[in-house]
């Protein structure tokens, strides 16, 4: 135990640039006289760390001093090879960087580590797009990540959905997060006061400003996207359709209208009918885009209300029947 807490104070002191004892026994939940005497322990064992008094004074290392002992365990070392997507770095202009590190970590594990992390390297991959989907072409998502890390307002044209290429708006924002979802980029940022959404493909011209951004005080980037993500298919769920699906078309309902879709119909599934299947219903975001999502699940879907989808799907299933009543020519 006290190992590991030695291990664990040595690498504060190197990261965190030197601290008071109080703090570093807050840190490590240890009293302040547990402290000195660890301090007192590395310094037997021959680390430069040393102790100032007065405003401003506190635990340190010598300036330049740097530890090659990493304090990683089996499992943080495979984590950290596994984190590593190359395709979203490569994206960012990281995938040299991403390559380098991965090689400085596998230099800095010692020879018991390093032979399980070559393992996961060997039997484990991690690949962020979704099946059936082409990523999106993210020219200007170097200069946005530019402006992330300096904190600049960008201001962008942006192609909005269903808009042609030359009917963009014109937009200041503030960066606040990328998130890579699915193989797909996404952009937060502030405009006008509010945190929204934008499509980094759809970016047709980006300029990062030399004016700051000033980022908002809690802005925790996994919440706001959680929100965000949960709002956007909140937003595209205009309709509701009441289906009859058979147990198969109730497991591939996900496939058709999305998990989020599929996962909230589910939960109004009532018990099956004498033929096993089951009413449910389905947000969709409307009765077009609906019948060629449903279309897609064939015999193992009917559709009950609203009546248009239900004549839609009707007239669709006919027109496809008529094609192949004759042979092909």
């Amino acid at each position: 135990m006290r190992a590991s807490r030695l291990v664990a104070l040595l690498l504060h002191l190197q990261t965190g640039g030197g601290a008071t004892a109080a703090r570093l026994a807050e840190v490590l939940e240890v009293s302040v006289r547990t402290i000195y005497r660890d301090v007192a322990a590395l310094s037997e064992a021959g680390v430069p760390v040393y102790a100032e008094a007065g405003p401003g004074g506190g635990i340190r290392l010598v300036d330049g001093y740097r530890t090659r002992l990493t304090g990683l365990t089996s499992e943080e070392a495979d984590a950290v090879l596994l984190a590593g997507v190359p395709g979203p770095a490569a994206q960012l202009g990281l995938g040299t960087v991403l390559a380098a590190a991965q090689l400085k970590v596998m230099a800095a594990l010692p020879p018991e580590l390093r032979s399980r992390a070559s393992r996961v390297q060997e039997r484990f991959l991690l690949d962020a797009p979704g099946w059936f989907h082409r990523p999106d072409a993210v020219p200007h998502l170097p200069a946005v990540a530019e402006a992330l890390w300096a904190d600049r307002r960008v201001r962008v044209r942006y192609a909005r959905r269903g808009a042609d290429v030359d009917d963009c708006v014109a937009r200041t924002l503030d960066p606040l997060g990328l998130v890579c979802k699915a193989g797909t980029w996404y952009l937060l940022a502030r405009h006008r006061s509010e945190t929204r959404t934008y499509r980094v493909g759809r970016l047709v011209e980006v300029e990062v400003l030399d004016e700051a951004v000033v980022r908002p005080a809690g802005f925790v980037l996994a919440e706001e996207w959680a929100t965000a993500s949960a709002g956007f298919d909140e937003a595209q769920w205009r309709a509701e359709a009441e289906v009859l699906l058979t147990p198969d078309g109730l497991d591939a309902l996900g496939f058709a209208v999305g998990p989020r879709a599929a996962d909230r119909a589910r939960a109004t599934a009532g018990p099956p009918g004498p033929d096993g299947r089951v009413v449910v219903r389905v947000p969709v975001e409307s009765v077009e885009v609906a019948a060629w999502q449903l279309l897609g699940l064939g015999e193992r879907c009917e559709v009950i209300a609203p009546a248009e989808l239900r004549t839609s799907m009707a007239a669709t299933a006919r027109a496809m029947a008529a094609r192949y009543v004759a042979p092909c020519a």
